[in-house]
């Protein structure tokens, strides 16, 4: 029985006392006056009666009621019920408080009328006061109390004739029961009647119509997320206007939480003065006033739930987990059905009439039932996971939070994580895991009713009866008795609250209340205590727990197959069989991966392991300990599936006798795994096992016939259920007892709870001191096993793993080991002197000796072991560890002495020429890094990786070679490499070894080459050689200086520690010191740029400029500039005429003559016919530094204005002319982009005498000159009906937006006068269906000359009054946005490590995350805009960022889609050249090359132009003469440094360092390349690789590709690998080892047709399997080998097939040439021969790159027989030239200044009166013509150095011509006389 009220309390309005407007509560009267023992008064009930606070009113406002709940210090919740009336206010009262003015004002504030306009009744400016009745009570009836209150207000207000005071003390001593489903009628004296019912239960909460209004209020998925977030520890806070709903709303919630208690701060009515609790770090369910709702926006961590706005507010920073599927979807949709029935009849024909709606008391209970099902979902089966650790005196009791989650198959669930993790949960294991008390509805249904709920689970009508019945039962519970006796209260009249109240409410009689209360004590103590005894049960345990999901095993769906695997390969080892078992093992090693093997492995060991040891021989100890570390290898730190748990009893058991005394535990071998560091793992295996051996405490003996479970330690308890007891001793948590008269743990329990008061007091007192000591032993026994699995077998070297694996972590935060840094600890454990090492090893004991101790303090805090017994534990484990160290000692010191395990031995990498080893091979194990092709993945294929090999590092690479660790695979060599220049991210990992699997260090190298080396450190490698690999890497990838680099580096000694030059003596010391550094090295750049007369255009020699060699004299005449621009500080001064011939040499010269852009001639001769010239005002780089010496510039601009020009834009590059379109004569022209304003305004420039403005002006003016001459130097289109500026770009090209859609920006900048498409695109968008729009949609009319420009960059140019140019503003991407698209290109690629989801689609999620496609869709976009517009006769600008990224792409690609000549191998080089190297794309900086660059990281912008040219090379095969995998090549080599084209930044820095011209005067010795292009040149001679055979281009043909995302592809250079060799672009490598000459081959060098095996991954595809074309090439070098003949070159042969195919089609008319070779195939661009020459190919053909000599070196006579032969052979494919030959053969002709002497096919015509030469008979291209009308005379000549040595000196003979003498030398005497006759009589015909 308890009291139904135990204080009334009166409370007024008093004057705040330090005079402010607010009042405050006073307590006038409370009853009884003195405490009751049992409970004392609450404090600041005055505060929570008002919580808006105490003000005075303008008028009578109508009673109001409310609850509000305190909770004290116990954590007992009082409710506090408050009645709150008005009264007038005393005039002393008032004069208090009206004296203060702030009052007034406040009080007009709140009533908002104040003394203004007085209410009706009462004088003008009465005010009232509120006095409020309050019950405190510790039970909850809220109607009782409104009546009784009520029942008080209303005597007082109608003046009944009933003594207050005798209501007030029957009130305080009535007395009803707390629950058992009574009910009791009461009375208070007043003739009032009230009937009150006690629920059935008092564990299930009394929600009334909370839980219902509560989702009227909020909704469905609202109030759901509530309840997960009161369920994970988040801070809720109610906002509403109404008190009443704001305790309704929390009790509602508190409701929904059973059968999980609340234990937080809980406040449904939060006072306004105590509003600072809001921020209170704990969580908490508050309620507070709406009115107070800004206070609670500026609450960070707080869920708002707004109830009258129907709103849930949850923060960013907040993440509430939601409830696992299904479970959420499935409360979700039954919550609909309970609240909503007529959704499902919605969409019905013929809906039934009527629906039976419950009622809202019935709805409540419906809604609580849905909550408790969940709960009973969740968690089913829990009490399967108690561990019972002590039944006697109390209950001690665990929960297995880890094998819950791993049985239920929700280890990855946050929800359900949290939850555990959460206080409320704790509570309830607590008070519910208790095996015998009494039992409510959730015991039942937890236990019984779950099969049910699985079964109804897709059945929503089952599921709702289910909800239905279970509402009928918590409906019971609250309202026990259906028929009540009505309740018979009197209330108030209508509107009572306004009549004038009679007197204020009285003062009661304390004594008369104090008499009524005493004489009702004296009755009940004569009373006997009516106790109900609880009816305790034992609390079932219910079905044994089963996964929410099912999760289906789809890879491992053969389960059993691979348990049979498991068993075979254990059985084989305990027999002995052990090459079967190693055949097995990669198998077993891979089923590990499913937890039913791992489980199976642990099974089968114990049937292995007799009197808890088993003693194995050392391969039988190695195979145990390898399949062990597999499956403790995925175990998580909690270790779900009780892998681990299995595994402890076995490391203990199994071992092997490494000599007399000397025994070695598995232990020691498994130690390197997270979970043996994890605190919780210990506590969960410790709990188990004290709770099996206080189970066997209880059995009697002969019920217990299983020795382990006493004896065996923990061997009891493998994976027990709760303290089940079996046989084999291995069975997961929550599994049943195996046979039926077993006894559970918890039964036991129950049984003895049971028992326990029937007991006598000594037999109480043993079984408390038995199990106390039983834990106590456990304790002991645990101590030893942490100990074995916590010391390391090494303690020096496992240090630093130990940190990692978490212990130092547990031991403390601050511990500086923590860190992942080794190089600090590296260093103290080998740099220090001997007598460290026992420091070391007492640090490692210290660190285990903490842990353990930490443990066992928890643990036996908990379990209630006696502080003696504490203390010697304490003292114990020092020992214990430190004797377990001596033992170590010995073992490790034996175990050193076993024979080591044979490794295979290290496969030596093959090296570059002049590529030198820094580092020899450290063992590793490479492993798979996420890519599944090389790890057996999808594609199928063997697992090729992990393998186990060595790392080197040499001047040039980092190399792996290998063999895979899965025997099955073979003796495949696995090779990764890639150019330590390409490294772009290097870091420490630890990783297990695939074989051992230990725990090693490891690296992961990353690099821009597509390539990813993680490897793991085999155990003989120590952490300095580790350390020193990474330091010497770090070197040689960043060397301090670009002279540091392999291209530079290469043939000169390489000392590793070379300190770099000062930089002091960079003027004069630089030729020399290049030349040094090349002294022995291999020359090649050569002189390399011999002018190609082919590509000459006509109109050059037709103005009769001299020829390119010949012009230096010109040059040094032109005009001289102002000194100042022309000496710059820092210039070089080598000649002046040495700079310019060179200059004249370089690619942009030759291209520019190419194209007839401009004349070099003095100021007095200069053609003004010519628009442009080329100027050599930058040769001393001197104006811009980063751009070439020679520049073309219009030609009416000075070259001293060019100084000024430059100051307007970025980096002084100011814009110059690159390229001219032959058909339109439009040109491009490149610049940086813009300065701003204000910053041409701090330029001083020369002309500005005033400093601000007018400086800005004077270079706007400059500029805008400039851009004049641009203009007026073009030829004008004036005719409207020219074509427009973008016919043809189809709507296709530029995607659904429109023509400028995607490319312009939205906006214009204020100063651009008129929006692009007011010209360019009209006004029309597209049509819907992508056809260009109406023809409205480009105007006739158009700029001379459009600026692309970055949009933000063109606010500072002014655009052209004569609009005769506009501006083009476009958004584009940065270099730092191109750095981190590629970092995750590179991700998306290469991942590192496996992906969570296999197959294509996270593939496709990250590369589109990485955003490179639309990059370049970006730049394939505008540069076929700019096309376009070039080819519409307009001139372009493209002046984007610094000019040196973006710009240079766009440039390039609008010259290779425009020009054909650049879709050529020759062309190609030639624009790179130009537009990449001497335009200053900066390179080294880009590529991070040196130390100064490391910090900017790499960025690949030529990449990505390789990239757009690959997409255009895919849409158009046919237009290009290079194949795919030249692009491949230069992509790799542009990052590789094996070359010096692409170091440095701009020509400036490679003359600087001697680079550029460095070969002038120098011998060429033959063997290394220094030149890209020279390689490339070298190799295509003797193999087609770099050669498209698809190449037949179009004449003039513009390329327009489509550019939207969809057509583009993923390059397959990002993608592919070849594990056979390693990267396939170092070709000499690629090739496999040489093979013998060809005439040396025994069996004639023909190929056996023997068939092989292609593997995706390790194969280079290409070279296994070529082309036809390649093959027949092949085959045909082969067979003239076979003759005895001189192989042809494959180029001769191929261009005599062309040749003939063209004759062969002219008879039928098909003579176009698109239709050679495809002449079948319809020329479509698109998707044409992909399948063709994707790589290398060409693997027999003869390689020596060293040889330049092989065609025409040797002059026998046979090759000549040859020769003659062939050429009747081939007679029919003569091409038509044929008739002009008066006479050919083959002559020696010595190059010009030192170039050797070559062998040329000669050919003398007669008609066009010429001497042309060849390189070959067949050529097909002339390579250069003597005209005989400039020679002289004809002479026999002398051999001079280099001329062929077998020949005899009379052979030989010169041409003197007017411009220079050539040398010849024929075979022999006769054919020399025979051409000295013929060339003469050729003169003397003319």
């Amino acid at each position: 029985m308890a009291r139904l009220a135990d204080y009334f309390v009166l409370v007024a309005f008093g004057p705040h006392p330090r005079g402010s407007g607010e009042g405050q509560g006073q307590i006038l009267q409370r009853f009884p006056e003195k405490d009751w023992e049992d409970n004392p008064f609450p404090q600041g009930i005055e505060l929570f009666c008002q919580p808006s606070g105490w003000q005075l009113c303008p008028e009578r406002n109508p009673p109001t009621f409310f609850v509000a709940v305190l909770t004290d210090i116990n954590s007992e919740r009082h409710y506090c019920a408050c009645l709150t009336f008005w009264e007038p206010v005393e005039p002393t009262q008032e004069g208090l408080c009206v004296r203060d003015a702030t009052a007034r004002d406040e009080e007009a504030d709140e009533g908002g009328s104040g003394a203004l306009s007085p209410p009706a009744p009462g004088p003008p400016d009465q005010l009232f006061a509120p006095k409020t009745l309050v019950l405190v009570s510790r039970l909850d009836h809220v109607e009782v109390f409104r009546n009784s209150l009520g029942l008080i207000y209303t005597i007082h207000v109608e003046g009944l004739n009933v003594g207050l005071e005798n209501v007030v003390g029957n009130l305080l001593t009535c007395l009803i029961p707390l629950a058992g489903g009574s009910q009791r009628t009461i009375s208070l004296g007043a003739g009032d009647r009230q009937v009150i019912q006690t629920p059935l239960t008092d564990s299930l909460p009394i929600s009334r119509c909370s839980v219902a209004l509560l989702f009227r209020q909020l909704g469905i998925t609202n109030v759901l997320s509530l309840f997960c977030a009161a369920l994970t520890e988040h801070k809720v806070l109610f906002l509403s206007r109404s008190y009443q709903r704001l305790s309704d709303a929390c009790r509602g919630l508190l409701a929904l939480l059973f059968p999980l208690r609340y234990s937080f701060t809980y406040v449904p009515i939060l006072p306004a003065q105590l509003l600072e609790v809001l921020s209170t770090p704990t969580p908490f369910i508050i309620g507070v006033n709406a009115a107070f709702q800004a206070e609670a926006q500026e609450l960070l961590d707080v869920v708002v739930a707004d109830l009258d706005g129907g709103t849930v507010t949850v923060p960013e920073c907040v993440h509430i987990p939601p409830l696992p599927e299904p479970l959420q979807t499935q409360t979700h949709s039954i919550l609909s059905m309970v609240l909503d029935p007529e959704l499902e009849l919605a969409d019905l024909a013929f809906p039934p009439p009527t629906m039976s709606i419950s009622s809202l008391k019935m709805q409540d209970k419906e809604l609580r039932a849905v909550f408790l099902r969940l709960f009973a979902q969740l968690l089913q089966g829990y009490r399967w996971c108690l561990h019972m650790v002590r039944i006697h005196p109390e209950p001690v009791i665990r929960f297995h939070k880890a094998a819950f989650l791993g049985q239920r198959g929700l280890v990855e669930d946050d929800f359900l994580m949290k939850v555990l993790e959460g206080m409320a949960f704790a509570g309830f294991v607590s008070e519910r895991g208790v095996p015998y008390r009494p039992t409510d509805l959730f015991d039942e249904l937890v236990a019984h009713e779950v099969a049910r709920m699985r079964a109804d689970e897709n059945h929503p009508q089952r599921v709702l009866r289910h909800v239905k019945e279970l509402a009928e039962q918590l409906y019971k519970n609250e309202n026990p008795y259906p028929a009540v006796a009505m309740h018979k209260v009197q209330r108030p009249g209508e509107a009572s609250h306004l009549r004038r109240a009679p007197r204020p409410f009285p003062r009661l009689d304390e004594g008369m209340v104090q008499w009524i209360v005493d004489q009702a004590a004296a009755k009940m103590q004569g009373a006997p205590p009516a106790v109900k005894a609880e009816k305790r049960t034992t609390v079932p345990s219910g079905p044994p727990m089963t996964a929410i999901v099912e999760r289906s095993g789809g890879l491992h769906g053969n389960s059993a197959r691979r348990l049979e695997v498991v068993r075979n390969c254990i059985s084989y080892v305990f027999e002995g069989k052990m090459l079967e078992a190693k055949k097995l093992l990669p198998a077993v090693l891979r089923a590990l991966k499913g937890r039913a093997a791992r489980r199976c492995l642990a099974q089968e060991l114990h049937l292995h392991v007799q009197q808890n040891r088993a003693v194995l021989d050392h391969q039988q100890f190695d195979f145990v300990v390898r399949m062990m570390n597999c499956c403790l290898q995925d175990c998580t730190s909690l270790d779900e599936h009780g892998v681990a748990a299995a595994l402890l009893p076995l490391v203990t058991a199994f071992c092997r006798k490494l000599s007399p005394g000397v025994t070695q535990f598995a232990y020691s071998c498994v130690q390197e795994h997270v979970v043996w560091s994890t605190p919780q793992f210990w506590e969960a295996m410790f709990y188990g096992d004290v709770q099996t051996h206080i189970r066997a405490l209880y059995l009697e003996p002969a019920e217990d016939q299983d020795p382990f479970s006493v004896c065996g330690g923990s061997l009891g308890r493998g994976m027990g259920g709760p303290g089940s007891r079996s046989p084999v001793p291995l069975r997961q948590v929550g599994e049943a007892p195996l046979q039926g008269d077993e006894r559970s743990a918890l039964d036991v329990a129950s049984e003895q709870r049971r028992l326990w008061p029937t007991l006598s007091r000594e037999k109480q007192q043993e079984l408390v001191q038995k199990e106390e000591s039983t834990v106590f032993s456990q304790a002991i026994h645990y101590a030893n096993r942490m100990s074995y699995l916590l010391l390391p077998l090494d303690s020096s070297k496992s240090r630093l793993l130990r940190e990692r694996a978490g212990l130092g972590e547990l031991e403390s935060a601050s511990n500086s080991l923590v860190t992942n840094s080794m190089a600090g600890s590296v260093a103290e454990s080998y740099d220090t002197e001997s007598g460290f090492e026992d420091a070391e090893a007492c640090d490692v004991a210290g660190a285990v000796v903490r842990f353990i101790n930490r443990f066992v303090d928890k643990v036996c805090t908990e379990s209630g072991v006696t502080s003696d017994h504490l203390k010697g534990l304490h003292v114990m484990v020092p020992d214990i560890v430190q004797m377990h160290i001596e033992t170590l000692e010995a073992v490790h010191r034996e175990s050193k002495r076993l024979p080591p395990i044979q490794k295979p031995k290290l496969l030596r990498p093959r090296l570059l020429p002049g590529e030198e080893c820094v580092l020899d091979g450290l063992r590793v194990y490479l492993l798979p890094d996420g890519r599944e092709e090389g790890a057996g993945g999808p594609g199928g294929g063997p697992a090729l990786l992990p393998a186990e090999g060595a790392v080197f590092l040499t001047t040039y690479r980092v190399i792996f070679t290998g063999m895979p660790t899965d025997p099955l695979v073979g003796e495949q060599v696995v090779v990764r490499s890639f150019p330590v220049a390409a490294l772009t991210k290097e870091k420490r990992i630890s990783v297990q070894t695939p074989v051992d699997q230990l725990l090693q260090d490891g690296l992961q190298l990353r690099s821009c080459t597509f390539q990813l080396l993680k490897m793991a450190f085999d155990e003989e490698v120590g952490s300095d050689s580790a350390e020193l690999f990474r330091k010497q890497l770090h070197k040689l990838r960043y060397p301090p200086d670009i002279r540091g680099t392999f291209a530079l580096t290469l043939g000169s000694a390489h000392t590793p520690g070379r300190p770099p030059r000062a930089t002091k003596d960079k003027g004069p010391s630089f030729r020399t010191l290049s030349r040094n550094l090349v002294k022995n090295a291999k020359k090649t750049i050569g002189r390399q740029y011999v002018t190609r007369k082919k590509y000459n255009p006509p109109s050059w020699e037709h103005r009769g400029q001299p020829s390119p060699e010949d012009q230096e004299d010109e040059i040094s005449v032109s005009e001289e500039l102002e000194p100042s621009t022309l000496t710059p500080s820092s210039a070089l001064k080598p000649s002046d005429r040495m700079t310019m011939s060179s200059l004249v040499e370089r690619a942009c010269c030759r291209d520019y003559q190419r194209l007839g852009l401009g004349t070099l001639s003095s100021s007095l001769s200069r053609a003004k016919s010519e628009p442009f010239r080329i100027s050599p005002v930058n040769r001393m780089y001197a104006i811009c530094r980063s751009y070439p010496g020679l520049l073309i510039v219009p030609q009416s601009i000075q070259d001293n204005a060019l100084q000024r020009v430059s100051r307007c834009y970025r980096q002084n590059r100011f814009p110059v002319v690159c390229w001219r379109s032959g058909r339109s004569k439009a040109v491009l022209l490149r610049s940086g982009g813009l300065h701003g304003k204000g910053v041409v305004g701090l330029f001083k420039a020369q002309n500005a005498p005033s400093p601000g403005q007018s400086q800005a002006d004077s270079s706007s003016l400059e500029q805008e000159k400039y851009l004049q001459a641009v203009v007026s130097s073009m030829p004008r289109y004036a005719d409207a009906s020219g074509r427009n500026t973008l016919s043809g770009f189809s709507s296709a090209h530029m995607g659904s937006h429109g023509k400028w859609g995607s490319v312009r920006a939205s906006g214009r900048s204020g100063g651009l006068s008129t929006d692009v498409g007011s010209r360019l695109a009209g006004v029309g968008p597209p049509q819907a269906n992508g056809a260009p729009p109406d023809p409205g949609f480009l105007r006739p009319q158009r700029a001379a000359l459009y600026i692309i420009g970055d949009k933000a960059q063109l606010k500072g140019v002014r655009p052209d009054p004569l609009q005769q140019w506009e501006l083009v503003p476009i958004e584009v991407f940065e270099a730092r946005q191109v750095k981190a698209s590629f970092k995750k290109l590179l991700k998306a690629c290469v991942p590192g490590c496996p992906a969570t989801e296999p197959g294509p689609a996270s593939f496709l999620r990250s590369l589109e995350d990485s955003e490179w496609l639309i990059q370049i869709h970006k730049l394939l976009q505008v540069s076929v805009l700019v096309v376009e517009l070039l080819d519409s006769g307009s001139s372009v600008l493209v002046s984007l960022e610094d000019g040196w990224d973006i710009t240079t792409q766009v440039v390039s690609l609008v010259q290779l889609l425009s020009d054909p000549f650049y879709r050529t191998l020759e062309g190609f080089r030639l624009l790179v050249e130009k537009e990449w190297l001497s335009f200053g794309h900066r390179f080294s900086h880009r590529g991070a090359h040196t130390l100064a660059g490391q910090s900017s990281g790499f960025t690949p912008v030529f990449l990505q132009f390789l990239d757009c040219v690959h997409q255009v090379h895919l849409q158009f095969p046919m237009e290009f003469e290079f194949s795919p995998f030249y692009l491949k090549f230069l992509g790799y080599h542009h990052v590789s440094r094996r070359f010096r084209t692409f170091l440095l930044d701009s020509d400036y820095e490679r003359i600087e360092l001697g680079l550029l011209y460095e070969e002038k005067g120098e011998r060429r010795a033959p063997q290394a390349c220094r030149s890209v292009w020279e390689y490339v040149e070298r190799l295509s001679k003797r193999t087609p690789v770099f050669y498209n055979y698809m190449y037949a281009p179009e004449d003039a043909e513009v390329l327009r590709p489509y550019s939207n995302v969809s057509n583009l592809k993923v390059w397959d250079f990002y993608t592919e690998e070849t594990l056979a060799e390693g990267p396939p672009y170092d070709w000499e490598l690629a090739q496999g080892p040489p093979e013998p000459p060809e005439e040396e081959r025994p069996d004639g060098g023909a190929p056996q047709s023997r068939r092989r095996v292609v593997w995706p991954c390790y194969d280079s595809r290409p070279r296994a399997q070529p082309d036809a074309i390649s093959r027949l090439l092949e085959e045909m070098q082969r067979l003239e080998t076979e003759l005895g003949r001189p192989p042809e070159r494959w180029k001769d042969a191929w261009d005599r097939v062309k040749a003939a195919q063209r004759l062969e089609g002219r008879p039928d008319g098909r003579g176009t040439p698109s239709s050679l070779l495809v002449s079948s195939v319809p020329h479509h661009r698109r998707s044409l021969g992909v399948y063709l020459q994707e790589g290398p190919v060409g693997s027999t053909l003869s390689l020596s790159l060293d040889s330049d000599q092989s065609s025409g070196s040797t002059a026998s006579s046979s090759r000549q027989a040859a020769r003659r032969s062939t050429s009747t052979l081939y007679s029919q494919f003569q091409t038509a030239e044929s008739e002009n030959r008066s006479y050919e053969g083959t002559l020696y002709k010595k190059g010009a200044f030192m170039k050797p002497w070559k062998a040329r096919w000669f050919v003398l015509d007669k008609t066009k009166h010429q001497l042309r030469y060849y390189d070959h008979r067949v050529d097909t291209e002339c390579k250069g013509v003597i005209d005989l009308a400039e020679v002289e005379a004809v002479a026999p000549g002398a051999p001079t150095m280099g001329a062929p040595k077998t020949v005899d000196e009379k052979a030989f003979f010169d041409v003197k011509t007017t411009r220079r003498v050539y040398n010849f030398c024929a075979q022999d005497v006769p054919s020399a006389q025979q051409w000295v006759d013929q060339i003469q009589s050729c003169l003397s015909d003319a």
